[in-house]
This record gives C-alpha cells, sequence and structure tokens, in this order.
C-alpha cells in the first residue's frame, strides 16, 4: 500500500486546496470555474473521506495497541484488544475499499453514448432481436434515470430493425455500458416458424463515447455533406424540402446519413455528432499497440463480433461468456433488469486491474 499512501496524500492536499478554492469569492463569481473545480471535488470526495476514515483507523489501533501493552487495569486491556481486533479487521476492508477507489480511471465513463445495434446472422428474426436488445437498454436506462433517444433507424416490415441508432444521456453512462460491446447471441422459436424449432440468430451491439470537440474535432475539409429529400415508411409523409443529411468522411469513407429529425440543421447536428464519434473509435481502434494494451484490461476484448452473451428463451436464461455467469430470469433481463450483469462485469474488470496494480 506505500505506493497508494503516496498517492493519497497527495490527493488529500489537493482536496484540501480545492476545499479552499470553493469558498473563494472570485472562483464563486466565475461560473465555469467553479463548475470545473465542482467536478474535480465530486470525483475526490469518496476517496478521500474513504482514506480520512482509515487514517483514524491506524490512529485507534496504536492506541489500542499501547493500551494492551501499558495498561494494568485487566479489564481495560480486555476491551482494548476486542477493539483492536475490529479496527484490523476495518483496515482491511477500507484497504480493499481504497485500491479499487485508486484504480485508474477509464476518462471516458463519465461520457454520453451512442449505442448502434444491427440485426446479423439470422434475418427477419435477428431484426426483431434487434428491436428486442433496444428495448431492454431502453428500459435499463429509465431505471438508471437516464434519456434514451433513437437518432436513426432502418427498421424492418417484421417489425425489428435492421439498424437502430440512439443516444443515451446522464450520469456516468459509459461506465456502465462499454461492457454490451460485442455480438449477443438469441435461442428461440421465431414467431414465423410453425415446426417450433428452436433458431440460432444474432445482433451487434457498439458502444461509443459521445465525443465533445474538446476531446477530438473532425476537419471541415474532410466532410462531404450531401442533403436530399427524407421520406417515411411506406413512401409516406415524404418531406419536400430537403431536410436529410448524409455526411461522409473522405479519408475512411465513413458515412452516416440523418433524417429522423425535423430540420436540416437539426440533422447536421446529429449526423456531426455520429460521424465523430465513429471516426474516433475508428482511428482509436486502428492505433494498434495502444488499443491492444488498453483491451487487455477489458472484460474481453471488446471486439465487435467477439460473442458476448446468450439469450435461451426456452430455459428463460442469459449466459455472459466472458465471466461465465449464467441468470435463469431471461424475462426480468429483457425487461431492462441488468444490474446484476453489469455489477458483475464491474467486479470481474476491477478485479483484473487489481492483478495488474502494482503495490
Amino acid at each position: 500500500m506505500d505506493k497508494i499512501f503516496e498517492q493519497l496524500d497527495g490527493v488529500l492536499a489537493r482536496y484540501e486546496e480545492i476545499e479552499e478554492m470553493m469558498a473563494d469569492p472570485e472562483v464563486i463569481a466565475d461560473t465555469k470555474r467553479f463548475m470545473e473545480i465542482s467536478k474535480e471535488e465530486g470525483s475526490m470526495r469518496d476517496v478521500v473521506a474513504a482514506y480520512k476514515k482509515y487514517k483514524k483507523v491506524l490512529k485507534d489501533i496504536d492506541e489500542n495497541d499501547e493500551i494492551m501493552r501499558d495498561s494494568d487495569d485487566p479489564e481495560l486491556a480486555d476491551m482494548a484488544k476486542e477493539e483492536l481486533a475490529a479496527d484490523r479487521e476495518q483496515k482491511a476492508k477500507l484497504e480493499d475499499q481504497i485500491k479499487v477507489m485508486m484504480l485508474p480511471k477509464d476518462p471516458n465513463d463519465d461520457k454520453n453514448i451512442i449505442m448502434e445495434i444491427r440485426g446479423a446472422a439470422g434475418g427477419d428474426e435477428a431484426s426483431l432481436f434487434a428491436g428486442d436488445l433496444l428495448n431492454m437498454y431502453t428500459r435499463y436506462a429509465e431505471n438508471q434515470g437516464w434519456n434514451t433517444e433513437v437518432i436513426d433507424s432502418t427498421p424492418t416490415e417484421v417489425g425489428g430493425y435492421k439498424e437502430v441508432v440512439i443516444m443515451i444521456t446522464g450520469n456516468n453512462v459509459y461506465s456502465k455500458l462499454k461492457y454490451e460491446n460485442g455480438a449477443h447471441r438469441v435461442q428461440r422459436v421465431p414467431v414465423t416458424e410453425s415446426a417450433g424449432r428452436v433458431h440460432t440468430s444474432t445482433a451487434t451491439v457498439a458502444v461509443m463515447p459521445e465525443y465533445e470537440e474538446v476531446d477530438f474535432k473532425l476537419d471541415p475539409k474532410d466532410i462531404r455533406t450531401d442533403v436530399y429529400r427524407s421520406s417515411g415508411a411506406g413512401g409516406q409523409h415524404i418531406n419536400k424540402t430537403s431536410s436529410a443529411v448524409r455526411m461522409t468522411h473522405i479519408p475512411t469513407g465513413i458515412v452516416v446519413a440523418m433524417q429522423d429529425q425535423r430540420s436540416q440543421q437539426q440533422n447536421r447536428v446529429k449526423a456531426m455528432q455520429i460521424l465523430t464519434s465513429r471516426v474516433y473509435d475508428y482511428y482509436e481502434s486502428q492505433n494498434e499497440e495502444e488499443y491492444a494494451a488498453k483491451r487487455r484490461t477489458a472484460i474481453g476484448s471488446g471486439d465487435r463480433s467477439e460473442r458476448i452473451r446468450t439469450y435461451n428463451y426456452p430455459q428463460n436464461r442469459v449466459t455472459d461468456h466472458r465471466i461465465g455467469l449464467t441468470l435463469n430470469k431471461l424475462d426480468k433481463i429483457m425487461n431492462g433488469d441488468l444490474d446484476e450483469i453489469i455489477a458483475a462485469l464491474v467486479v470481474q474488470d476491477q478485479a483484473k486491474k487489481l492483478e495488474q496494480l502494482d503495490v
């Protein structure tokens, strides 16, 4: 823990400095500056509280140890012995807690996300499953107090989606949903199957942080923008003005088409949001050495083609293959009850990182 203590002393000193700054009238008057340091204070608050508690426990251990050695009162010595045992147990718990708190933070954890869900192998059944996954994530987001917005979609005639793109906004969205990257497999009897045979289909999920301009900015010269008339399902509700937008990032060939918003300007804004995240994600994955190093501590490879989970309807079972977790409550999970799976993924991820932590 020595190395961690050195870091914690620095964190505590910075926290005390921030507390002084937050009481400074000049800082309070500067709204932007005050919000920045308030955010920094919030990110440090829990670990500082745990460290202060840890230091108090260490002091109590020393005091009780001294009483046991020097006291002539047997009853007082026995009380000190009991308290010492409790303090040492508390010390061990706090050390484990602080280790987890001091793990390197993913800089994207507090970001909103753009999630792309695509029907993959399995035709109509895959598109229906993509719709089921959309419903699952939407309900989970509601449970978390987040907001969801469909920003692009390609519905299929059977009621599913060839592709659907949603934005999820709220507190620490990426920190929980980043583990959903990959191929999701469903095993069930399709509604179109008259013989009652179980079929296997897949849908892929891609989770990208919403990158703001301060993080990553596209060069306007690299973007070709085309406008055209948007059309509704079945050719109805055809827009008489050219409000739909197609943006192409020329260096990578990545294309984003947007027609779901009411105006061309709104479609431009949404298209740029998605394009920025897709291009950034592309460049991140191209930097193989850094990308591989980043993924080594993650649950699974993060590859979108990696099969991460199976949803078995006949047996009401969900299995996450990365951590070997099986839960027999598929009905609840498809209704947005993802807490147990995500909590297990977070714990496993922390365990992997702790193995590599040099203490």
